[in-house]
């Protein structure tokens, strides 16, 4: 008999286990039991997400365990309607995560899906915890800071009557740009334990002992009571990344401004003693017209986003801010590009709101999982808690805009497009124009270099009369 087991993405002799199956009517009868169809399919690349497995039944008895990649393992689960469970674990990749399903402990995994990591600040709000005034948290201790903070979270997203609060905390630690400069985040501290799952919880902060207050970039994570503390890749919600103000060493209470300064000038010691990657990244489109328009290598920028009304707290001034789809060849840098009402870009030769290139870009870079290429928060270490050390917590952005100065257009090229039109008239992507009446497939664009093709088909047209 024909079975996709151990086949997901084949095709047999007489029937599929190929994705397009369904539509071509093909597949395998055991298509579905064996190649997965998940909900939902995506979630943060922090982990935690609970994921049910679609048009399969499993055994009450069974016992799952889900393994990603290869090599990190979940526990799964069955419900009472005998459907099977996931929880997605902690990554440090976002993109596309192959997983397999055992229903017998881990023995053998003989089913197979796809799992959709996402940076954290693209997913909904509905699907992470909300910092409740996030500014207060970021500058908790600092002068007219202080009282309590509170977070709330989407509670039918937790299994549990009772849940932990809980901080991690992250850090890249090794060489720069060695072999052993690895990313970690790392499980801190419980703030309250056995708290109801209400969806909302409130408290007042105290300074962190060391060595935990050495940690000033984290996230807070809510996840059932049950598991010891600390335990990772449980059904969990996730804050974003963000200053640990609110727990930082009483010095910092005491004197901010003068704890800051310090941080800062290590960090522009450190910054003075790593490579230059200001030369590689490309230069900005010079007006925001451009930047909106030039969708192929520039992006929104999430935190400043036009469409949106956001607030552009990094970049006072500003209305508008694009990052680099892609990041530098070498060194994965990241550029950010930042321009105000008037469509002008915004220099931090000229203001604090400055667009400011990144050493680690904030999206990631493949193939990911190791500095500076972690999603998100490879660049809070490199180029946020910097800023919050040199210009928000003190007043010495000019240490930051030594080795983050903004990027002028000078070397900008406006992309040129290649058309096609009528019967059929061509204009290539230099300027040229002719007219070409030949039938068939035919090469629009082939590029070894970009490893990019584009084929089109020319048809005589066809008259109803």
């Amino acid at each position: 008999a024909q079975t996709c087991e151990n086949h997901c993405g084949k095709k047999a002799e007489n029937c599929s286990c190929q994705f397009t199956c369904e539509s071509l009517t093909d597949c395998c009868p055991d298509y579905r039991q064996f190649c997965l169809e998940i909900s939902p399919y995506s979630g943060t690349l922090l982990g935690g997400t609970d994921f049910s497995i679609l048009q399969t039944v499993f055994e009450l008895s069974s016992t799952l365990r889900c393994r990603f990649n290869g090599d990190i393992v979940t526990d799964g689960y069955v419900d009472i309607e005998r459907k099977g469970h996931c929880i997605s674990p902690l990554l440090y990749e976002s993109g596309w995560i192959p997983f397999e399903v055992s229903t017998d402990g881990g023995q053998t995994y003989n089913r197979k899906g796809e799992w959709l990591a996402v940076h954290h600040s693209k997913l909904d709000s509905e699907l992470k915890i909300k910092l409740d005034n996030a500014t207060k948290w970021q500058y908790y201790g600092t002068p007219n800071t202080a009282g309590s903070l509170s977070l709330k979270w989407n509670t039918s997203l937790i299994t549990a009557d009772n849940v932990s609060v809980e901080l991690w905390g992250y850090r890249e630690t090794g060489d720069p740009y060695s072999v052993s400069w690895l990313p970690e985040w790392k499980f801190l501290y419980t703030v309250e334990k056995a708290v109801p799952n209400s969806g909302t919880f409130s408290f007042t902060p105290t300074p962190a002992g060391k060595p935990f207050s050495d940690w000033d970039v984290g996230s807070i994570r809510v996840n059932p009571s049950t598991p010891p503390e600390g335990t990772s890749n449980v059904n969990a919600l996730w804050s974003g990344a963000h200053a640990l103000a609110w727990h930082l060493e009483t010095k910092f209470r005491e004197d901010s401004a003068s704890w800051a300064l310090d941080k800062c000038l290590k960090w522009d010691e450190s910054e003075r003693e790593l490579p230059n990657f200001l030369e590689e990244i490309a230069d900005c489109p010079c007006t925001l017209a451009q930047a909106r328009a030039d969708t192929g290598r520039f992006h929104t920028d999430y935190g400043c986003d036009i469409e949106k009304g956001s607030v552009c707290t990094y970049h006072p001034g500003a209305v508008h801010c694009v990052r680099a789809i892609q990041a530098s060849p070498k060194y994965a840098a990241g550029q950010q590009c930042c321009y105000d009402s008037t469509g002008a870009q915004v220099l931090t030769a000229d203001s604090i709101g400055g667009s400011t290139p990144d050493r680690g870009h904030d999206w990631g870079s493949p193939p990911f999982k190791k500095p500076p290429r972690v999603p998100g928060v490879s660049h809070w270490l490199y180029d946020v808690i910097s800023f919050y050390y040199c210009c928000l917590w003190s007043d010495n952005c000019h240490y930051y805009f030594t080795h983050r100065p903004s990027s002028d257009c000078r070397t900008y090229k406006a992309p040129k497009s290649g058309i096609v039109f009528g019967d059929p008239h061509f204009i290539t992507l230099d300027g040229s124009n002719y007219t070409f009446n030949g039938k068939g497939e035919y090469y629009l664009v082939n590029s070894t270099y970009k490893a990019l093709c584009v084929q089109g088909r020319t048809e005589p047209v066809k008259f109803e009369n």
